[in-house]
Formats: C-alpha cells, sequence, structure tokens
C-alpha cells in the first residue's frame, strides 16, 4: 500500500464537474493499493498517517500532527502510484490491486480514519477525478507498507 501524503493549505476533488471532497488545511492523501495489501496493511499505515508530525509549532519546528493543528483529511484512490515503468515508455499497472478489492480497501481506510478522526472528505473510487491543491511548504512524504 502507498500512501502520498501531501500538507495542503486546501484541496478538493471533483469528477463530472461535482465537488466530491474538499478541504482547508490538513492532508490530502493519494492511496495506491495493491493485491497483497489487508486490512492489518491499512490500520498500520492509517495509524501512521494521523500521527505524523508535520505541521509546524510555535517555534518553526514540525512536531504538530493533524489533530493539533484542527486539519482535516482528503483521501483519494490512485491506482497510478502502482506503476512499473522499467521497461518501454508505456506504464504497466499489474501490481495494483484489482478494481473490486482496491475498492474494498479504499472503503475500509475511509472508515478507519472516519472512527478515528472528525473530518474525513474523500474522492469516488474508478472515478475520472481533477484533484485541485495548494501544497504547504512544498510538504510531500510518501508512505510505503512495505518500508513500515
Amino acid at each position: 500500500m502507498r500512501f502520498v501524503i501531501q500538507r495542503v493549505s486546501h484541496a478538493s476533488v471533483s469528477a463530472e464537474g461535482r465537488i466530491l471532497g474538499k478541504i482547508g488545511r490538513g492532508f490530502l492523501v493519494l492511496i495506491g493499493v495493491s493485491d497483497t495489501d489487508t486490512k492489518e496493511t491499512a490500520d498500520k499505515m492509517v495509524k501512521k498517517l494521523l500521527g505524523l508530525r508535520i505541521f509546524e509549532d510555535e517555534n518553526g519546528k514540525t512536531n504538530l500532527d493533524l489533530r493539533a493543528v484542527e486539519g482535516e483529511l482528503l483521501l483519494v484512490s490512485q491506482f497510478t502510484l502502482y506503476a512499473d515503468c522499467r521497461r518501454g515508455n508505456r506504464p504497466g499497472f499489474t501490481r495494483a490491486g484489482r478494481p473490486d478489492m482496491a475498492d474494498e480497501m479504499y472503503e475500509y481506510i475511509i472508515a478507519k480514519c472516519r472512527e478515528q478522526f472528525p473530518a474525513v472528505e474523500c474522492g469516488e473510487f474508478g472515478a475520472d477525478m481533477k484533484v485541485e491543491l495548494l501544497n504547504d511548504g512544498p510538504f510531500t512524504i510518501l508512505l510505503d507498507s512495505e518500508e513500515l
């Protein structure tokens, strides 16, 4: 499982001209699922995500987590995080999770985040989405479950 976490001043995701999710200060999280991922993998990733201390405190140090700054989460599925570009110029996506399984995992991640955090918005699995954001920093982190 892979999360690309961007600290944002604001972000939104839309599909077919309608806004699906919109947040102010917080994290935009792009979520990639592989066929080998499990609910246990998702639990570890969500715990790490919600515990990340990447907001500045009063001394300018990245010491504060999402709760401390009353931030928000925007969760967006993105199978392209498992693109394989090793051969040729056209990426392959064989490592990405099958759509039914990946959708189930994405919904599980949303539910786990909502259990533990009050402000969670999300995109729509499989939709042709447009994401807009103002990256704060810029500050972007890649969490890979194989490295936790």
